[in-house]
């Protein structure tokens, strides 16, 4: 306040919220169409893989996305320090994803160099391997700072691992039929 005012204040935290308005959309958003993705490839998960003409949205995976927060708020209600707990349950699994992203990127650039993207990196190999290094600081500096927390979220993590290899299984014997 002191160095924009009253008014000022005001207009930073309107522009603050809207900015935590518009992230959660768009991550909303992604993650139901990342799940539609995973649907529509693995026959396991084919319920999530629909797209509904009324709303020509993903709504089965939207709603599924939407109990996982839920269960992820109920977790939080059932501790002591609520939305504390939930960031030290997916604060790791987070930083470990974008940690695979950039390595994916780095990865793919030279196993398929000719394929044609929409967009490439700068700097590359540089830029993809500062963002994999700051990926990897957060995701030990998170493990340090939550401790059990964090193995919760990696056990999920790691539970989901026998499911993703029976579905791709079963896609591998649709194929084969």
């Amino acid at each position: 306040q002191r160095a924009v005012g009253q008014h000022g204040a005001q207009f930073v935290s309107l522009l603050v919220a809207i900015s935590a308005l518009t992230s959660a959309n768009a991550t909303i958003f992604t993650g139901a169409r990342t799940n539609y993705a995973f649907g529509r490839d693995f026959g396991l998960f084919s319920f999530l893989g629909r797209w509904q003409a009324p709303g020509n949205t993903p709504t089965n995976s939207l709603l599924v996305q939407g109990a996982i927060a839920l269960a992820l708020v109920l977790i939080g209600t059932l501790t002591r320090r609520g939305f504390a707990t939930m960031v030290e349950y997916t604060a790791p699994v987070f930083w470990f994803f974008f940690f695979m992203v950039g390595l994916s990127l780095i990865v793919l650039r030279i196993k398929e160099p000719d394929t044609a993207r929409p967009f490439r990196a700068p700097f590359h190999p540089l830029l993809p391997l500062a963002f994999c290094a700051s990926c990897l600081y957060m995701l030990q500096a998170s493990i340090a700072y939550t401790g059990i927390g964090a193995l919760v979220g990696v056990a999920v993590l790691l539970a989901g691992l026998p499911v993703f290899w029976l579905a791709r299984q079963s896609q591998r014997n649709a194929i084969k039929d």
